[in-house]
């Protein structure tokens, strides 16, 4: 997910794509355990779109904190 999409979600959808995401990391490292994946590479864009949510969350938290 790009950075100026995550800009257009509203707080809520950015929770929810955040809780996605990790979920959706967990699954992938489990099986990458267990039997490598095909694309190792999905792991590390992942961890950089749950890094690029997480910024955005806290950017609007310091938002409001003003």
């Amino acid at each position: 997910m790009k950075q100026a999409d995550i800009k257009n979600l509203s707080t809520d959808d950015l929770q929810e794509q955040l809780a996605e995401n990790v979920t959706l990391i967990e699954k992938l490292k489990m099986s990458h355990a267990v039997s490598p994946l095909e694309n190792p590479k999905q792991i590390t864009v992942a961890r950089k779109t749950i890094a690029r949510l997480k910024t955005e969350i806290r950017k609007r938290e310091l938002q409001v904190a003003k």
